[in-house]
């Protein structure tokens, strides 16, 4: 079967062909402008293709709630041209196919639990780090949604006692986001993630922030295996230094086999960067 796959994010809106296996036969990036100017190019694209369903992982807030009268819209976006956006019913309307919707990063969580890291597990979280941070939880063999979906990224973290910077988020300051997003890495720093390479204070209270963000979602979603990517997880030192401090932080209080061997429970996205276009092809799968 051939499905459509839109990873519908604030800077590019990645489209996709492909079908139920994940394989994905061609990809374009539209950059994200307004509505109009986008959902439209989005639209053509997918019409020159016989899809037979259309999976979207998009930024947030979105409702998912499928009796509200505002399922499928972008909510609140900070992006204001694209608050109150109807995405489902823009392209229900477009291209009279069934519509898969969730969040971007919990349609990298479900490519990930059908494909990659993931794969056999009930339960896992796929955390995503780069211009923002976000969370995708999958629970009892399903995505977690609830009054709206998890917002993880913007959980409160104590600050490190040497860390003065006063956080990049315009809603809460210094929460996970606002303490370890790139942007944040770039302000505080005054350089990019990519030239701090060889800075090990930079990428160690990184780690500190990860990894409290990290054992708070351990002892919350007692999930199977944690999944890092996202840009700022390309830097693959980050790794061991968030394993440790999440043993020192956890202090022996919680004893399973897949804390026993952390290099297996705390692990990289293993998709090549395409969890969250696959993961929108199964989101398209499930919607028939």
């Amino acid at each position: 079967m051939l499905f459509g796959a839109l990873e519908a994010g604030g800077t590019k809106m990645v489209c996709a062909i492909g079908n139920e296996n994940g394989e994905i036969f061609e990809q374009i990036s539209i950059p994200t402008d307004t509505p109009e100017i986008t959902l439209t190019k989005i639209a053509a694209y997918f019409k020159k293709h016989p899809i037979e369903a259309l999976g979207i992982g998009s930024f947030g807030p979105i409702d998912l709630n499928k009796t509200s009268p505002t399922y499928g819209f972008i909510t609140t976006t900070p992006k204001l041209a694209w608050a109150n956006c109807n995405l489902v019913g823009y392209f229900k309307k477009e291209l009279c196919c069934p519509i898969g919707f969730d969040t971007d990063v919990n349609a990298s969580a479900l490519g990930e639990v059908t494909w990659g890291s993931a794969k056999g597990l009930n339960s896992s979280i796929y955390i995503t780090v780069g211009t923002g941070i976000g969370v995708g939880v999958y629970q009892n063999g399903s995505l977690a949604h609830g009054m709206l979906h998890p917002e993880a990224g913007h959980i409160l973290l104590a600050k490190h006692p040497e860390d003065s910077y006063k956080g990049k988020c315009p809603y809460h300051g210094t929460c996970l986001e606002g303490l370890a997003s790139g942007p944040a890495i770039e302000e505080r720093w005054g350089q990019k993630a990519i030239n701090l390479i060889s800075e090990m204070k930079v990428w160690q209270l990184e780690a500190y922030y990860l990894a409290q963000a990290i054992v708070n979602y351990i002892l919350i979603l007692s999930p199977k295996r944690i999944i890092l990517g996202g840009g700022v997880m390309h830097q693959t030192q980050l790794f061991p230094l968030i394993r440790k401090q999440v043993k020192e932080l956890l202090g022996g209080y919680i004893q399973t086999k897949e804390l026993d061997d952390l290099d297996t429970y705390i692990v990289p996205a293993g998709l090549n960067d395409n969890q969250g276009i696959m993961g929108c092809l199964e989101l398209a799968r499930l919607s028939i």
